[in-house]
């Protein structure tokens, strides 16, 4: 606001320079499609890494082409990405927790999206276990959760674990079960709490002690700890009326107790018994003397799924090592048979994908499902459907048209995959023609499909889509040489691949890219490549000017960046000063990208022009509130075609 001066004096007053800098936008965010282990459906997932990919999505799966791509997008020059499960038919594990009489909480694999509790379908969630426990600050009203997945193989190796103290089944109460797990919990949710009592342990186990007395004291010489289906056993710990005053365990129970706990989880450790779980075996323990108790567990979250065992480790365990000094035994283990709840509870019932189809690819724009869940995502440059070229004809074709309409919205590029059965240039070219409705300025083929060593199949090779290496590589030369740069050429190496599905020759390329198709090549010493920069709109015949991938791409480059870099003038007066504006800051982004080396031409006013004027915005614009600006800039396009001409000198005198 000016100032107004009322006495005199000297004023300051900030006036707006009407510098407003445009930043170019990203140009090699992927977007992926596909089936996976695990994670919601239906939500664009961002992720920086594959490590990330493998926490979000389970990792590598032999039935998701996708996850292999996203690997090699990583690996070959990727940073960024957002990925979509798409339904693919699996289900979600839960379990119930109850109090004893009724049904108290519903305990489903999710997690939390955008302040909504949503599923998390696939086998994954059956290797999650949820313990109960009361050693709370309340042991009447209060509860802890410790929720642990552990792996489906081996002996139940704790992939990740989380832990809830003092948990309340009261919804007024600060540390209401529900909102304090679901904020908090990556791997479960838990749907509508009933309000009951706090949930009881499931089930009854036995642990049989056997009293003996050493030097006139109680104590346990003979303990078999059993463990069924991985559930925990609880031993309680409990001071003995024939304890003399002054034993250790009174003056330092607690120190006692973790070394009887040590001592214990080593016995049962070295214990000679014919079942790994107990070589992995945890001894935890709850509470505080006198009423402590032992919880032994087959591995740190046990599995509830495999059959029981017993053993009885009194042979290996030295209960006089508990107490020290001369008596034998200063700790008492309570005698005779007990029943003790069992602690953990398994969720069950997730079921793995019964298959991917268009339509669930597709998906709908109202309830953004499919690839309309990206209509969540701020921006995106690269989508992929490797999924897309493992349907039955014609699915692939109205995949990918769908797909290309919908990149032609959001200014982003689609990498087409060819189906598997595509092995010949024929063929492709075959495939070509039949398919030719996707020829698009925003889109680009690939031919052969890679042949990439398979971890999950002991690296046997298996042929894949090249969208995800491509994609990775399109990032790669955007980071290194610029968006303007095509992403092929002995620069443009394919990393992790063995071989190509099929060795092509010159004459052969030669046959394939006046039609639009890029060519993947292997030439000694540089090795795989992409010999190919041409968009399904770069066929010969076509005569088009968005022929070459690099000048579409950084078309839409720019038209993205303008589009969000000149919201300033939205709603400004619309008049010269506003032009000028728009002139300034609109010519300083180009300038830079001139300076980088974007455009034809030796000096900017042969590599583009801004115009906003009154030749440019009529008054009659001015009137409908329309400000026209018209950008020019000329591209840069690849040398395609390098030719030499030779010639002989003989008989040439130099002067």
């Amino acid at each position: 606001m000016p100032v107004r001066p009322t006495f005199p004096g000297v004023y300051i007053e900030e006036v707006p320079s009407g510098v407003r800098t445009i930043v170019g936008v990203s140009t090699s965010v992927g977007a992926f499609i596909d089936t996976f282990a695990r994670a919601p459906f239906d939500r664009a997932i961002q992720i920086f890494s594959f490590a990330d990919f493998e926490r979000e999505f389970g990792g590598l799966t032999s039935d998701s082409e996708a996850s292999y791509a996203i690997q090699q997008f990583f690996l070959n020059g990727g940073s960024e990405a957002f990925v979509v499960r798409a339904n693919d038919g699996a289900t979600v594990a839960d379990v119930t927790l109850t109090d004893g009489v009724a049904d108290s909480v519903v305990v489903q694999a999710g997690r939390l999206w955008k302040g909504e509790s949503v599923a998390d379908p696939g086998v994954w969630g059956n290797f999650v276990r949820i313990d109960v426990d009361y050693d709370t600050s309340d042991p009447l009203n209060l509860f802890n959760l410790a929720i642990s997945e552990v792996a489906p193989t081996g002996n139940a190796v704790v992939l990740r674990t989380e832990t809830f103290r003092n948990l309340s089944m009261t919804d007024t109460d600060v540390n209401f079960v529900q909102p304090v797990v679901n904020e908090g919990s990556r791997l479960v949710q838990i749907l509508d709490p009933v309000g009951a009592t706090r949930p009881l342990q499931t089930g009854t186990v036995s642990a049989a002690l056997v009293s003996a007395t050493v030097d006139g004291i109680a104590a346990a010489s003979s303990l078999n700890v059993q463990i069924l289906g991985g559930a925990a056993i609880e031993i309680t710990i409990a001071q003995s009326p024939t304890f003399p005053p002054g034993t250790p365990l009174v003056d330092q129970p607690d120190a006692i107790l973790r070394d009887a706990r040590r001592l214990l989880e080593a016995a049962i450790r070295a214990a000679d018994v014919n079942d790994p779980r107990f070589a992995n075996a945890t001894v935890q323990l709850i509470g505080r003397s006198p009423n402590a108790r032992f919880r032994v567990l087959s591995g740190r979250a046990g599995d509830p799924t495999v059959p029981g065992s017993t053993f009885n480790p009194a042979a290996t365990l030295t209960f006089s090592e508990f107490g020290g000094g001369s008596t034998a035994a200063d700790l008492g283990l309570i005698g005779g048979d007990s029943s003790v709840n069992v602690q953990q509870y398994s969720l069950a019932g997730g079921g793995a994908s019964t298959g991917l189809s268009a339509t669930a690819i597709m998906g709908v724009r109202l309830n953004k499902t499919g690839m309309f869940a990206l209509e969540d995502v701020d921006i995106f440059n690269i989508l992929c459907i490797p999924a897309a070229a493992a349907l039955t004809p014609p699915e692939p074709f109205n995949v990918y048209a769908a797909a290309e309409s919908y990149c032609l919205e959001r200014r982003s590029f689609l990498i087409v995959d060819v189906p598997d059965e595509v092995n010949g240039v024929q063929v492709m070219k075959d495939w070509m023609e039949s398919n030719s409705g996707l020829r698009s300025r925003n889109a680009a083929v690939y031919f052969p499909r890679l042949r990439i060593a398979d971890p999950l199949n002991q690296f046997r090779l298996r042929n894949f889509a090249a969208s995800g290496t491509l994609a990775g590589l399109y990032a790669r030369t955007d980071n290194d040489r610029g968006v303007w740069k095509a992403p092929a050429g002995i620069e443009a190496t394919l990393r992790n691949v063995n071989e190509l599905a099929q060795v092509l020759t010159d004459p052969e390329n030669g046959t394939l890219n006046p039609l639009g198709i890029n060519c993947l090549r292997t030439f000694p010493v540089i090795g795989t490549v992409s010999w190919g920069g041409r968009t399904l709109d770069g066929a010969d015949v076509l005569g088009s000017e968005w022929k070459y991938l690099p000048v579409r791409r950084f078309a839409l480059f720019l038209e993205e960046s303008l589009y969000r870099g000149t919201k300033f003038a939205v709603f400004e007066p619309n008049d010269e000063p506003l032009w000028a504006q728009i002139r300034l800051n609109v010519g300083a982004f180009l300038q830079t990208l001139f300076r980088q080396g974007a455009f034809q031409g030796q000096s900017s006013r042969e590599a583009y022009f801004v115009k906003c004027d009154k030749d440019t915005t009529t008054q009659n614009d001015i009137n409908l509130g329309i400000v026209n600006v018209l950008v020019g800039f000329a591209p840069l396009k690849p040398a395609e075609f390098v030719i030499i001409k030779i010639s002989q000198i003989a008989g040439q005198i130099q002067v």
